[in-house]
This record gives C-alpha cells, sequence and structure tokens, in this order.
C-alpha cells in the first residue's frame, strides 16, 4: 500500500532507532511519553492529517475570498479546524498550565510533518498562532497572559506577526509605524502593514497580532523599536471581544502558491484608534520579536521537508505504477516496465530520497535539541544545546527550503507532462514550497546569518561542538561492518569543510566581509550538505547492525546503507566543488559593478 504525505516506517526509524526518544521518559518532564504513547500521538495525527486535512488541499488553491475589508478562507477549512482544535494539536509542545499537552517537540515535530505534509495553507494559519502565544508567553504581564493565552493554544483565536512594511522588509530598521502612549497603560498605533499571513480571516472569533513600531521618543533604527499586543476586537472587561479595534485588512495578494493562506494588507488605525498594549520592555522589540522569528525559521524548515517528503511519496507511487519503455537491457518485444526501473529515474528518487529522510533527521533532531535544552541539568548543558540550536537554525531555514524546492522540482520531473498539470498533485506542491525560500528572512539571510553570526558566535565555540558531533559519527561509523570506506569518504569531505570554514572565519576576521559574504550561500549550501551526509551516515550506521535480524526489515535498512552511499559517493564529490570554489576565494560577486551587469 502507498504511503501518503510520508514513509510511517521512516518516521518510526527516526524516532526510535535513530534518536531514541522514548528515553526522554525518563525525566519527569516527559514521564507519561513512552513509546507506545508516541505511536498513538503519531498515528492520531498521520489520521487526522490523511482523512481530514488532506482533502484541503486541492480546493484551498482556489485561493481565499476578499469582500470590503474581510476575508473568506476556502470551503472546508472551518470543519476542519474544528476538528484539529477538539484534538489539542495546536498546544503539544506547552504548558499544561495554559492548555498545552506538554509532550515532548521531537513527536510534536513528526506530527507536524503529516499536518504541513497535507495542506501548508491551512497549517499556517496554527503555525503563526502558536508563535504567538510563545511571545505573550515569554514577555507578557500577568494580565497579558491570563488575557490571551488560553484563547489563543486552545485555536479560539488566532495570531500572526506584524513585521513588514512597504519600505521595510528585511531591514526592519526602516520601520514607521508610530505608538503614542496613552497615559493609561495604553498605546494608540497607527501605520501601515504587508504581507501579514493570516492577518484577516474569519476562522477564529479574534486575532492577536504582535506588532513591531516605535514609540515617538524612541532612537532612529533598530534600537528604537518597540513590540505591541493588538487584537483585532479589543476585549471587554471580562476578555471576550468587544468594539472592532482599526485593524482594517486593505486587500490581500494574488500570490503563486499557498492560495487558501491569505496574505493580507493591514492599516492600524486608519479608520478610527487602534489600541494595543506594550509586550516587553520599551525599544526592545526586535529582540522579543526573534524569539518568535527563530521558532518560525525552524518550523519554515519543517514546511520545506514536509512538502518535499508529499512530493516523494507521490513521486514513488507514480513512478511505480506508470508503465513506459522496456528496460534497456532486455531484449526487443519485451513488454514495458514501470519507470522506477529505470537508472535515470532510480536516480532522481535517490536525490529526493536522500534529502527527504536527511532533512527529515534534521528536524527531527532539531525538536530533541529542544527536548534535552528544556531537561538541561545545568547551566553549562543549556548553553550547549541553545547554541547548537542557534548554529543549526540557519540551515534548517535556508539549506532545507532551498532543497524541499529541488526535491518538489525532482517531482514534477518523474511525473513527466502530467507534473506540469494542475490535475495531477505536484505542481502545487511546487508552487506552495517556493514562498519557504523567501518568508521568515530570504535564504541569503539565512547565509549571512550563518557566515556573519553563528561561525564565530561565542569566539566560535558553538560551532566547533557542531563539528565535533559530526566527527563523533564518523568515527562510530568507522567500527561498523560495511560502513569504513563510506566513513573514510566522509572523513575526507569533512576535513576539507573545516579547513573552508577556518579560512571563512580569517578573512571575516581580517575585515573583508564584502569577499566573505560573496561566498555565504556556497559555505549554506556546503553546510547544508555535510549536515544531511552526518543524519545520513548516522542513520546507515544504525541499520547496518540490524541486517539479518529480521528478514522483513532488511529492505528498509539495506535502503539507508544505499542511501547514504548515494550521497556520500555522488552528492558529496559536487559540494567539493563549492568547497574548493570558497577556498580558491575569487570573489567576483563583492566586485562586480551595477554597470557591468549590462541592461541599460
Amino acid at each position: 500500500m502507498a504511503q501518503l504525505i510520508a514513509d510511517r516506517r521512516d518516521i518510526d526509524f527516526v524516532l526510535h532507532e535513530q534518536l531514541n526518544v522514548e528515553a526522554l521518559s525518563e525525566h519527569k518532564r516527559f514521564n507519561e511519553f513512552g513509546k507506545k504513547t508516541v505511536d498513538l500521538i503519531v498515528s492520531e495525527a498521520r489520521n487526522l492529517a490523511i482523512k481530514e486535512i488532506l482533502p484541503l488541499q486541492k480546493p484551498s488553491d482556489t485561493g481565499c475570498e476578499f469582500n470590503n475589508g474581510t476575508v473568506k478562507v476556502p470551503e472546508g477549512f472551518h470543519r476542519v479546524m474544528k476538528a484539529y482544535n477538539e484534538g489539542e494539536w495546536l498546544a503539544m509542545t506547552d504548558d499544561p498550565e495554559w492548555g498545552g499537552q506538554g509532550m515532548p517537540k521531537t513527536v510534536a515535530m513528526a506530527a507536524n510533518e503529516y499536518f504541513y505534509g497535507a495542506c501548508n495553507s491551512f497549517m499556517l494559519y496554527n503555525l503563526l498562532t502558536h508563535g504567538a502565544s510563545k511571545l505573550v508567553e515569554t514577555f507578557g504581564t500577568p494580565e497579558q497572559k491570563n488575557l490571551h493565552l488560553k484563547n489563543m493554544l486552545s485555536g479560539k483565536w488566532a495570531g500572526t506577526m506584524l513585521l513588514t512594511e512597504s519600505d521595510a522588509g528585511s531591514d526592519l530598521a526602516g520601520i514607521t509605524t508610530m505608538a503614542k502612549d496613552n497615559g493609561d497603560g495604553t498605546y494608540s498605533l497607527e501605520g501601515n502593514k504587508i504581507f501579514i499571513s493570516g492577518g484577516e480571516q474569519d476562522l477564529t472569533e479574534n486575532i492577536v497580532h504582535p506588532v513591531l513600531a516605535r514609540l515617538e521618543d524612541s532612537p532612529a533604527g533598530i534600537k528604537g523599536i518597540s513590540l505591541f499586543l493588538v487584537t483585532k476586537y479589543r476585549l471587554n472587561p471580562d476578555g471576550t471581544p468587544g468594539e472592532f479595534n482599526n485593524v482594517v485588512c486593505t486587500g490581500i495578494e494574488e500570490k503563486m502558491g499557498l492560495h487558501g493562506s491569505a496574505t493580507c494588507s493591514l492599516e492600524l488605525g486608519g479608520k478610527g484608534q487602534c489600541i494595543g498594549t506594550l509586550l516587553g520592555e520599551k525599544n526592545k522589540g526586535m529582540a522579543a520579536m526573534f524569539l518568535m522569528m527563530n521558532e518560525a525559521r525552524q518550523m519554515v524548515g519543517l514546511q520545506g521537508q514536509a512538502n518535499a517528503s508529499a512530493a516523494y511519496m507521490y513521486a514513488l507511487d507514480y513512478a511505480r505504477q506508470r508503465i513506459q519503455s522496456k528496460s534497456l537491457t532486455a531484449p526487443a518485444g519485451t513488454p514495458p516496465v514501470a519507470i522506477i526501473n529505470h537508472p535515470d529515474v532510480k536516480r532522481q528518487l535517490l536525490m529526493m530520497k536522500s534529502w527527504v529522510e536527511g532533512m527529515r533527521s534534521l528536524v527531527y533532531y532539531t525538536g530533541l535539541c529542544h527536548d534535552r535544552l528544556a531537561i538541561a541539568a545545568d547551566d553549562s548543558e543549556r548553553q550547549f544545546y541553545s547554541t547548537l540550536l542557534e548554529v543549526l537554525t540557519p540551515i534548517i531555514k535556508g539549506y532545507i527550503t532551498d532543497r524541499a524546492f529541488d526535491v518538489c522540482n525532482h517531482g514534477v520531473q518523474i511525473y513527466g507532462g502530467y507534473g506540469f498539470i494542475e490535475e495531477f498533485p505536484v505542481s502545487q506542491l511546487l508552487r506552495d514550497c517556493r514562498i519557504f525560500m523567501l518568508y521568515e528572512g530570504t535564504n541569503g539571510i539565512q547565509a549571512m546569518d550563518l557566515v556573519g553570526r553563528k561561525l564565530g558566535m561565542h569566539k566560535g565555540e558553538p560551532f566547533i561542538h557542531f563539528l565535533g558531533l559530526i566527527e563523533k559519527t564518523i568515527t562510530a561509523s568507522r567500527e561498523v561492518k560495511g560502513l569504513e570506506s563510506l566513513a573514510d569518504s566522509m572523513q575526507r569531505f569533512f576535513t576539507n569543510y573545516a579547513e573552508v570554514a577556518h579560512e571563512i572565519s580569517a578573512r571575516a576576521a581580517s575585515g573583508k566581509v564584502m569577499e566573505v559574504f560573496a561566498f555565504s550561500h556556497p559555505f549554506l549550501e556546503v553546510s547544508g550538505d555535510l549536515t544531511v551526509a552526518w543524519m545520513l551516515l548516522w542513520r546507515a550506521s544504525v541499520a547496518a547492525p540490524k541486517l539479518g535480524k529480521k528478514k522483513k526489515d532488511d529492505a528498509f535498512y539495506q535502503g539507508q546503507i544505499q542511501t547514504a552511499r548515494f550521497f556520500i559517493n555522488n552528492i558529496l564529490p559536487v559540494t567539493e566543488g563549492r568547497l574548493n570554489t570558497i577556498k580558491q576565494g575569487d570573489a567576483v560577486a563583492a566586485v562586480m559593478e551595477d554597470a557591468q551587469f549590462g541592461g541599460k
């Protein structure tokens, strides 16, 4: 039977065999989440995703309706949102005090892979609600928490993030939205925001908007930005929604994909007073918002991985069913075979498989790092996991979403001409996943973050820890029978990578900033390839000793070894060329002048 959205056997392998997630249940915080409970959660998530959320994918492509300031979401969203909220899926990892289930984030990643792979347009409303709730929980006053958190985490109210303006996109220092102190603990906000996912919709009874704005006496630039909490409807004394708060939707965007997710332009205070309260400290809004941004960036990586997984499942099933051409070595007159038997189709499927499975391991491993951080025994362990997550975040967001688009692109190719037709599912996945490379900071910005901040953060210690984890896996794999040559190949690449990383750091320290950033995205790509190779070698080292113990599992375990072999022996040599280009350091991209591009 064909798998839908994701390969359940592979999810179980990552959770239980690679990451040993049930070991978390030894800690009192997660003692309710043993293997049986984890498996039940994933099964229930899979059922909801396949039976309820996946049927929304095609109708979501018809888009939202905008009419005089209101937005109607696609048919079926309300019914499925009710089922999603009744299952308390939004607050899987959150504090039970506010209605959360308190489960490990590693397990929630597996559940969310099914949800996002089923219909990203639907799930976007939930992603931003969760992120906004974490802002309230972390920076809110007791009153703000009591008024908002349970309503948000139950899905009764939604949340957004109001950052971008027409003249302040990635560079938020240019924000012009203003907040005037009313002297009674409230502020009047005026300004315009664009590209606001879920900024207006008819799914929930209220919407909570964290808004970046400036106070009248604030300093210029980033240091003068504060964070405010604004609701679509002002709250009555008993906490129920009251009068409209003049957050006016002036239109929604016509987009390439994700049509079921309303991307809104919002005017604050354009038709009357828009009232908000300060969230956190004055002039420290950016530091607060980056808490939400980092969670969102990691979840965007999951979005990409989930889309890629769905594309791979569709392509794999199609390749097994599509009969076309005889085998290349068969004699004339031989019946045609399924296209999965043709070497070039196998090559593409192997590329898809290696990226999807490597990215799945990385995404779930990120969840495990969050869980280990939550139960860390001391400050040293907390520092280790928190800074490791910082190093991994640009790779998760930037590299994964780049490769997810490639996976979806290969999915279209395997379908052939049918892949280009909207009747089949892969074209929509390709269109939908293109935005992941853009929002929550473009992938160029993720690359600059990796090179400019994460490489040298805390005197380079977190990055050294990251490299140490990879080298530990290589060393352990060398002791696994049958993996010796793969470990040696990986070691050679790793040694070259470590030298290049040191060279990049040295260039940055010498003041060659433009030259360094000319290679930031290539460095992100090679860092991502190294990370995926790490995850695949780790998988192979878990699988290889289990060969022959259960015959029904042999094909799966052999597949893990072959996938690592393909990636390390076929993909990493190409990546080695990028490494050598970075090492050579011809930074023509930094010195090329405007006029030399032509077009004038």
